[in-house]
């Protein structure tokens, strides 16, 4: 695990597969004593080979893991409740709150909507997130937050390929508590 900053970590393939134009994704995440989460992913990448959605509103939106996508899970230590982001290249988010393990699932009430910078060429794919955390539940007093990053890319057939820091055995599951393999304390 890692205090403050990740700087930067790279994410892998899930076994199964990953998208055969990936040629890496870099995260760089860190917990600001302000009380924000930022992460700036970048993906290397032939662009002609995978599929960005095209610039949307920079609103909430559901299900945006069924196209490209980057992620990030927070939780705090001694608890099974955590958080998930989902930061899409057209700009448009989701923040989901769970109890646990991928049950009592609601969305997360923020107090801003997340800033997205997007930047993109032939060669990659930059996706810069800070979302305010400090006005979560889960946030509040917290010493240091348990953080798993991650990424879906799609291919320009539609298929979906699966990134982690760390993939657990079996499917590609971002969820798992094994995938929080991060310690974030604020800088």
């Amino acid at each position: 695990m890692s205090r403050g900053s990740t700087g930067p970590v790279y994410l892998c393939a899930h076994p199964q597969g990953g998208a055969t134009a990936v040629h890496s994704i870099a995260v760089d995440a860190r917990l600001t004593a302000g009380g924000s989460l930022s992460c700036r992913y970048e993906l290397r990448a032939d662009m002609a080979r995978v599929r960005v959605p095209p610039a949307g509103a920079g609103r909430r939106a559901d299900e945006l893991w069924r196209h490209t996508c980057f992620e990030a899970f927070v939780g705090a230590t001694g608890t099974d409740a955590y958080y998930e982001f989902n930061f899409s290249p057209a700009r448009d988010w989701a923040a989901y709150r769970f109890a646990a393990y991928r049950t009592g699932m609601t969305p997360a009430v923020l107090a801003a909507a997340p800033e997205l910078q997007v930047r993109g060429d032939a060669g990659g794919l930059e996706v810069v997130a800070s979302v305010q955390l400090g006005t979560l539940s889960l946030a509040a007093g917290a010493a240091a937050l348990r953080v798993a990053l991650a990424a879906v890319i799609e291919d320009a057939d539609g298929g979906l390929g699966y990134w982690a820091l760390r993939h657990p055995p079996g499917r590609a599951d971002f969820h798992h508590p094994e995938s929080f393999t991060l310690e974030l304390a604020p800088t």
